[in-house]
């Protein structure tokens, strides 16, 4: 991939634009818009298609749902040191993004024999493509650049739109029509995605070329060609890992070991006080994310299983499919509120009563356990059978999203903010592996709610609904806990805002 001639543009020009947002964001969104579709279209129907299609258990597929999810974001901390070090934004996002489109084709042409193979492809993909995209956006900024927080704003609902389509349309296609339709639309869609890329690199001018430039092009093809054998040598030991949820937990917890040792020797080398403070503080951020994670992601295990066995299928005036819902609304509120919480910041900064991105976390784990005691109360909108309300069920949805966006868009903006340019790549990277850590502890959240094989449908809600109870408490006292200590991790963050 010759880039030679794509360095007429340098980071400066790209930084210096004018208006609220580059061009360059514009197209980087729409890359990720369609990464998104692939990513919640398989994460939409992972449980749903592991009971209906594969005869798991509830219980083991939360486990399953819990480890494959836990490996795409691992991956995604592998990716960005790999991106970081040798291979660049953009050739990791073109590898990872070719391996996608493979596995889901394999998905697409035998999904019952094929899956775990399918499966094993994706996470690999994913690992390489979904760290670069957000730390190339960080990089269209200047460090001080008070836009970039509007800029993840705008990149976080851009890109909630391909969550939309693939989380609706994959489960649609699947549940009614065909599973193999249901890879394939992954697929496709993901191969315009790398095509949109590839068309638009050029206005990036060098922000995510090889780090790697200034070694002979033997030396730099041999470390470049190492990472891709390398990753694809790692095929069968994610396959047997995905397969036995016992290994993965073996393998999150050492690379968890590595990445926090890692972390400390990169943080001690820098040997600058305030810099050392700022990454103890994205810590804080990072850990936080993972809590709010293990919380949240029940979408794609229990929530999708509690939607397809115990909700009726009427919004408002409408009939709709429950796990059409389940997978897409969240990424419909995103859509319509990220807006409109940006401009509630906005308005509370010129009036200087704007709360720190602390005290927004803060807030973000409060309505995250106000919609996760909704998610309870759907057991009083149930009739005998079992079945509730789909309506209280959406109305949760609409809180957990106000929560995500208190934490999300600015979650990721502030990583960029506390870490020195160097370390975007493997800062990113830690963010993923906590989201990893994060939905690993979902899927055995959820598994404990599950634990009753063959259990009635009113069994069932009860059992999960007692368990959203649990996690709205540890959510809540997640949140009073930010807000409390919020001055001392301000103190870490010295002038970051």
């Amino acid at each position: 991939m010759n880039l030679s001639s794509e360095k007429a543009i340098t980071v400066e020009e790209i930084q210096n634009f004018e208006g609220k947002y580059p061009k360059q964001l514009w197209y980087l969104s729409l890359v990720e818009m369609w990464e998104r579709f692939c990513f919640y279209g398989m994460r939409g129907v992972l449980a749903f298609f592991m009971v209906d299609q594969l005869g798991l258990s509830d219980q083991k597929s939360n486990l399953q749902y819990g480890a494959i999810q836990a490996f795409v974001y691992a991956f995604t901390f592998i990716g960005g040191i790999f991106a970081d070090k040798i291979l660049g934004f953009r050739k990791s996002l073109f590898w990872g993004g070719s391996l996608m489109i493979i596995g889901n084709l394999i998905l697409a042409f035998s999904p019952h024999d094929l899956f775990y193979i399918g499966i094993t492809l994706s996470i690999i993909g994913t690992g390489f493509f979904k760290p670069n995209i957000s730390s190339m956006v960080g990089e269209l900024y200047h460090e001080n650049d008070n836009r970039r927080d509007a800029g993840y704003g705008l990149f976080y609902a851009g890109i909630n739109v391909g969550g939309l389509l693939g989380g609706a349309l994959c489960i649609y296609l699947g549940k009614y029509y065909s599973w193999h339709l249901c890879f394939l639309s992954a697929a496709l869609v993901m191969a315009f995605g790398l095509g949109t890329f590839i068309f638009t690199k050029k206005h990036l001018g060098p922000i995510g070329i090889s780090p790697l430039l200034h070694l002979a092009k033997t030396k730099q093809k041999t470390y470049e060609i190492a990472t891709y054998v390398g990753s694809l040598l790692c095929i069968p030991l994610i396959f047997i890992m995905v397969r036995n949820t016992a290994y993965t937990d073996y393998f999150m917890y050492t690379i968890g070991v590595v990445a926090l040792v890692y972390f400390l020797f990169e943080t001690i080398k820098i040997k600058d006080k305030k810099a050392q403070y700022k990454l103890l503080a994205a810590f804080v951020f990072i850990f936080c994310y993972f809590i709010f994670m293990a919380i949240s992601e029940q979408s794609g295990g229990s929530l999708s299983l509690f939607a397809k066995d115990n909700l009726d299928h009427k919004i408002l005036f409408f009939n709709i499919d429950p796990n059409v819902v389940n997978n897409s609304v969240n990424s419909f509120f995103v859509i319509v509120f990220s807006p409109i919480i940006g401009i509630l910041w906005l308005g509370l900064y010129k009036r200087k009563i704007e709360p720190n991105t602390v005290v927004k976390f803060g807030l973000g784990f409060i309505l995250l356990a106000a919609s996760f005691y909704v998610f309870y109360a759907t057991r009083f909108f149930a009739n005998v059978q079992g079945i509730s309300s789909l309506n209280v069920f959406t109305f949760a949805y609409l809180l957990l999203t106000l929560g995500e966006l208190c934490i999300g868009p600015i979650g990721m903006s502030i990583i960029t903010k506390l870490s020195p340019k160097k370390m975007f790549g493997m800062m990113m990277g830690l963010w993923f592996l906590f989201s990893a850590f994060g939905q690993l502890a979902a899927g055995k959240l959820g598994a404990e709610m599950s634990s009753i094989d063959n259990a009635s449908l009113p069994t069932k809600l009860i059992a999960y609904t007692e368990g959203y109870k649990s996690l709205a408490l540890y959510s809540l006292i997640a949140g009073l806990a930010l807000i409390i200590f919020s001055q001392l991790i301000k103190k870490l963050m010295a002038e970051v805002r």
